[in-house]
């Protein structure tokens, strides 16, 4: 069985801390994963205001987020300004690249994506993407191979902006198979790899799950000949649950599971079907977010 890895790193705390952390981990198991950067302002503590939203505050309580996350991580960007990740964390994101990881755009600004890209015409949007594509560029000597949408929040207008950029592919949707999106009755060029598996955040605390039985309970989710995407967060598996994380690469190994990169899972498609993009809602997450139309493969 294969597993693509995806890391999503939305903070400067989770670049400054938890990417090294997790080039460690990764580097002992020999293994390469897909790390996607915000890049702009480090503004996640503006978040704060939704905890008035009853879905938000039992997730952020059910996950014990002050101290998966850390205060200042859930201030940034509120009592003061919010530093430019790209700027003060440059070098680190640039040792991922080099070490061989396969890079690539999360956002500019990861607040203001989950807020407001969904409310943005498509000059807003591509600006929003453009500033972020540059910066990564100007970090890595190289343009960014790949993107994923910050909270899966896109829609068609955002996928129509993405088709411009030089992108091998995008992960911004959850689903169950490698497809091309179709917009507006026509399908695009670049594929999109959906994530399959939930990730910490949605799960912990929820129907038994714990710390102890986590690792677990995601082993059982994993399928052979499926598509099996697992994202983890630089802020979570990074830090406060990187031995966590640890075992699991470990197990995987064991249970003869091959971690990989993303981009190597498109090696394996013969043929890409098309489906739409949807919003809906899933269990663990508050709001909507991109989903798969269709049913799963076969």
């Amino acid at each position: 069985m294969k597993l693509g890895l995806r890391v999503d790193v939305d903070t400067y705390r989770g670049t400054r801390i938890g990417v090294p952390h997790l080039q460690k981990i990764l580097d002992d198991h020999g293994l390469a994963a897909s790390f996607f950067f915000s890049v702009g302002p480090d503004n996640m503590g503006r978040h704060v205001w939704r905890l008035l939203r009853p879905a938000f505050f039992k997730k952020m309580f059910r996950s014990n987020a002050p101290g998966l996350y850390g205060w200042d991580i859930l201030l940034r960007g509120t009592f003061w300004p919010g530093p430019v990740i790209g700027k003060k964390a440059g070098e680190i994101i640039r040792a991922v690249a080099a070490e061989g990881h396969e890079t690539g755009l999360h956002a500019w600004d990861h607040h203001r994506w989950q807020r407001h890209i969904l409310r943005m015409n498509e000059r807003q949007i591509h600006q929003e993407i453009a500033v972020g594509y540059h910066m990564l560029e100007k970090i890595t000597g190289e343009p960014p191979v790949c993107s994923a949408a910050p909270g899966w929040v896109c829609n068609d207008s955002v996928l129509k902006q993405k088709e411009l950029f030089s992108f091998i592919y995008n992960s911004d949707c959850r689903g169950s198979y490698i497809f091309y999106p179709v917009v507006e009755g026509h399908p695009l060029s670049c594929p999109q790899i959906p994530v399959t598996l939930p990730t910490y955040d949605e799960i912990i605390g929820r129907n038994r799950i714990t710390r102890q039985n986590y690792n677990d309970h995601l082993f059982s989710l994993i399928k052979p000949g499926k598509l099996n995407v697992l994202t983890v967060h630089a802020e979570v598996e990074g830090i406060t649950c990187r031995h966590m994380f640890d075992a699991f690469l470990t197990q995987c190994e064991k249970r003869g599971i091959s971690v990989i990169p993303l981009g190597l899972l498109l090696k394996d498609q013969n043929q890409i079907p098309e489906a739409a993009v949807c919003m809906k809602e899933i269990p663990g997450r508050d709001g909507l977010l991109a989903y798969q139309e269709g049913k799963q493969q076969k």
